[in-house]
């Protein structure tokens, strides 16, 4: 059971943030060791993400566009999607290459009713494709998690977004431990836990380093670890915030894969504005997945023609 006040996060926060203030060189080679012995290097998962309700969220979480306290984003707010153009996208999604396909919804937390039902249709609808199928649809009650469990579903997505202490700075309608009680429920589903957060808001290193800590000593470890980069949008609370470097992200990304080595770890936001050569970087520090597409939910995405560039760079050169 995943209770953060019985969590002693200080020593893996201190062993965290000493690794990310490690010279990168040698970061990058100790993760890559680590990468090696658990994974095929080659094997870089392709994901695609939709979102199935848009806009309209009553969270007030300070990095998203779709929060409906953020008034000023003018962000068109779109009704929920049909199960079967879900399922018809996600075909479309597979054959682009895509194996794993993500719907999340702009919701507080799952009420039970025709749209939950839907989102089951949807998740057998994939898995029937023979594609994993992931949600993200805020909090969870039991029931609900025994309900997507028995639809089929492969992962639940929902993110701690940073550090304990932190949190409170980017988000004040739902706790720290509401997040932790929801991957309970998930967990004992039988579902595999997909969570990570964002770098890039305005915390520490300490910060980051507190969330890597919590993220590593769940048991078990989460099965798929995303890190995204913020993307600042206007009529935020965040949107007057400078983009990350890229070799924050390689850090971070190299962190992750030390402490969470089994885990896959997904390149996710902001890798818009990553050239090709730093993508490459954060694959070699450990990263293993991407998404795949032009769109994340609402936000800009790298793009399907650079993506393939991306792997045609990465590919075996034929003589």
């Amino acid at each position: 059971m995943l209770d953060l006040a019985s969590l002693d996060i200080a020593p893996l926060a201190d062993k965290a943030e000493a690794l990310l203030r490690s010279p990168l060189l040698t970061l990058l080679h100790n993760a890559a060791s680590v990468h090696r012995t658990h994974h095929d290097v080659e094997d870089i998962q392709k994901a695609s993400l939709l979102s199935v309700k848009t806009g309209g969220c009553p969270e007030d979480c300070a990095y998203c566009p779709q929060s409906a306290h953020h008034k000023e984003v003018g962000l068109q707010k779109e009704h929920f999607m049909s199960p079967d153009l879900v399922i018809e996208m996600a075909a479309q999604a597979r054959a682009m290459g895509a194996d794993r396909f993500c719907m999340g919804a702009a919701w507080r937390k799952v009420r039970d009713g025709a749209e939950f039902d839907a989102v089951l249709d949807m998740v057998r609808g994939v898995r029937q494709l023979g594609m994993e199928a992931c949600v993200t649809l805020g909090m969870l009650q039991p029931h609900q998690a025994e309900a997507l469990a028995d639809a089929g579903l492969t992962a639940y997505n929902h993110n701690l977004d940073t550090g304990p202490e932190f949190y409170g700075e980017i988000i004040g309608t739902r706790t720290y431990r509401d997040r932790l009680e929801t991957l309970n429920y998930v967990r004992a589903a039988g579902i595999t836990i997909c969570c990570g957060g964002i770098i890039g808001m305005g915390e520490s290193l300490r910060d980051r380093a507190e969330m890597l800590a919590v993220l590593a000593s769940f048991d078990p470890q989460p099965e798929s670890v995303p890190i995204n980069a913020l993307i600042p949008v206007l009529g935020t609370p965040l949107g007057h915030l400078p983009r990350i470097h890229p070799m924050e992200m390689v850090r971070m990304v190299a962190t992750a894969r030390i402490l969470i080595p089994k885990t896959r770890v997904r390149l996710s936001a902001g890798r818009d504005g990553f050239s090709v050569s730093d993508q490459i970087l954060c694959f070699m520090a450990g990263a293993n997945s991407i998404f795949y597409g032009d769109v994340l939910l609402t936000a800009p995405n790298s793009g399907l023609p650079l993506d393939d560039a991306l792997f045609e760079t990465m590919a075996h050169i034929e003589s």
